[in-house]
């Protein structure tokens, strides 16, 4: 018996359909499909394949939509880098210490500053610090006329470089500045608690301050700014001069002096850099043997 489409089917002919090889087949074969899928993620590498294999006809993100959001963020991260950016050059217009720069800039970033402006934080640093920096006559170089066009500085994980650029966009002359050297500037440590005993390095060559300063004006008078250069730093602390100690190490090319200074019931030392050829000079004369 023969059956329309339109017409209806009873309970037994229903199910004989349902349960046909063909039904069956179908069935049994998208439990495999479903199942090894699961187990060996066939399904995954055969569109990963083909992604790469079109690849290079795609757009970037492989999906078109996302550009959009990416063209938005992109716009809004450069708005954000100018808004800092113009935070921070003004920022490096009124601070007053190279370590308020550092603190301010981040790795990477970087301010332009004025000749005028280095000049006057450079000023600002006790000699003996101002001359692990720079010489000053090498600043003056830098500083005169248009040898130096413009001076960059740049923030770095552990400090600042500063790069002075000529007028060929050339770097001339650049410095770093650690945070370990900008900590001493901040925190003084050029001025440390305790007696000249109390550092090692001076064993030896520790002597009371009449007999070092008696030995300071038998030098020639051109070399005493060469020893004694922040004389400021010596006259603006409160108390007396008792001993000096002379480091018995140097360090590209100055070697420490200490004076230790006493003041209400309080002991000091005031540390110096000093040029290591007249600390040479001033010691063949404290051991007598200058001729």
């Amino acid at each position: 018996m023969s059956f329309e489409w339109y017409e209806s089917v009873g309970t037994r002919e229903g199910l004989k359909r349902t349960i046909s090889f063909l039904n069956i087949s179908v069935l049994i074969l998208s439990a495999i499909l479903v199942f090894s899928e699961f187990r060996f993620d066939w399904g995954e590498q055969m569109l990963g394949r083909f992604l790469a294999a079109v690849n290079q006809t795609r757009p970037e993100k492989g999906a078109v939509w996302e550009l959009g959001r990416d063209t938005l963020t992109a716009h809004e991260t450069v708005n954000q880098l100018i808004d800092r950016k113009s935070d921070t050059q003004a920022f490096a217009r009124r601070i007053d210490s190279f370590s308020g720069i550092a603190r301010h800039l981040l790795p990477g970033e970087w301010v332009t500053l004025d000749k005028s402006h280095f000049k006057d934080l450079y000023r600002s640093l006790p000699l003996t610090h101002a001359r692990q920096i720079m010489d000053p006559a090498r600043l003056i170089w830098l500083l005169n006329g248009d040898v130096t066009d413009r001076i960059f500085c740049e923030g770095l994980k552990n400090g600042i470089k500063i790069y002075f650029i000529d007028t060929g966009n050339r770097v001339i002359h650049q410095i770093e500045l650690t945070q370990e050297t900008l900590t001493v500037i901040t925190e003084k440590k050029y001025l440390k608690p305790g007696t000249l005993e109390s550092f090692g390095e001076f064993s030896g060559r520790i002597y009371p301050v009449d007999r070092f300063f008696d030995a300071v004006f038998k030098l020639p008078g051109e070399m005493i700014p060469d020893l004694l250069p922040d004389t400021d730093l010596l006259l603006d602390q409160e108390g007396v001069i008792s001993r000096v100690g002379i480091w018995n190490e140097a360090e590209e090319g100055f070697i420490r002096l200490g004076f230790e200074i006493r003041h209400q019931n309080r002991v000091r030392v005031l540390f110096v850099n000093a040029r290591e050829w007249a600390v040479w000079q001033l010691g063949l004369i404290l051991r007598g043997t200058h001729s």
